[in-house]
């Protein structure tokens, strides 16, 4: 039993997001020693991508802490929203990186400049074996952050292993303008994916309803049952991409309100779980309190 326990202990989402940091962040300074030293401008675009995926680590793991934190009279709903602040602060720093990274490699190209392959490929190799120990340690993460956090290392593994084939073609043929151009093209893949994050993250700040979700779909098969005349004022938007929220009021006959409500609620809130909501609230209504609901917006 104690040794079962030391396994979870030691594979909980703060120390797996903790030991990438610090793998990311210590060879993130490597190679950007490394990228200097080889005068290779490819090298120091991963380099930089390695510093703000740190960064979002670093950030992943006090969120990581914050968003355990349940509402309070300053955030009602909790804290777990913070991260999309995080997801901001973090595509910012990578765009000001690529904005760097591109002018360096556009100017190499316009004026090649010979690269050290052989220090490129050991720089390579130790990047792939860094971030592919990153990758195994977050591969059984089941929260949010960890799963986002290993897609950006998976992303690390793949950048390293194109300039380890780059670096290898350069040791045989003399290409210099390859490395600049492998460069920009590591820091377009980057902006692709900061232009995906961020996209995602203005949806959720709008309250945009999560698109995994059938909201047409969990309406219908509300008003199938017994007892619910129609439904309105119906909210559903998510916190963190993860958390989702929905709110509603259900109109049946005024009749059956003191005997059918507790049943009622308990349904709604089945059908409305198993599409994925977790915060749910109901009213329930007569007809006659129906029409002068002031948030009657979206009669069924």
């Amino acid at each position: 039993m104690g040794k079962s326990h030391n396994h979870s202990h030691s594979d909980s989402p703060e120390k797996n997001i903790a030991t990438a940091f610090f793998l990311n962040l210590g060879f993130a300074v490597i190679e950007l020693i490394g990228g200097f030293i080889t005068n290779s401008v490819a090298i120091l675009s991963d380099a930089v991508h390695d510093f703000g995926d740190a960064l979002s680590l670093g950030v992943a793991y006090y969120l990581q802490k914050v968003s355990q934190k349940k509402g309070d009279n300053r955030y009602s709903y909790g804290y777990k929203r913070f991260s999309l602040l995080g997801s901001i602060f973090i595509s910012l720093v990578l765009i000001l990186g690529s904005a760097f990274i591109i002018n360096e490699g556009v100017a190499r190209i316009i004026e090649p400049q010979q690269a050290d392959s052989k220090g490129m490929m050991i720089l390579a190799v130790l990047g792939i074996v860094v971030n592919g120990i990153a990758v195994l340690k977050l591969k059984k993460g089941k929260t949010h952050n960890e799963k986002a956090v290993l897609l950006h290392l998976t992303e690390d593994v793949l950048g390293w292993v194109a300039v380890l084939i780059g670096s290898i073609i350069m040791t045989f043929v003399d290409i210099p303008i390859l490395d600049p151009i492998m460069s920009i093209g590591i820091t377009l893949w980057v902006l692709f994916n900061v232009y995906k994050n961020l996209k995602e993250t203005v949806r959720i700040m709008l309250q945009e309803i999560p698109g995994q979700l059938d909201l047409i779909r969990m309406k219908e098969e509300i008003l199938e049952l017994p007892s619910v005349i129609s439904m309105h004022d119906i909210h559903l938007w998510t916190m963190d991409g993860d958390h989702h929220i929905l709110t509603l009021h259900i109109v049946v006959d005024k009749s059956e309100i003191p005997n059918e409500c507790r049943d009622l609620k308990k349904r709604v809130r089945e059908v409305a779980c198993k599409y994925g909501a977790k915060h749910i609230t109901i009213e329930i209504e007569s007809e006659e309190e129906s029409l002068d609901c002031t948030y009657r917006t979206d009669p069924c």
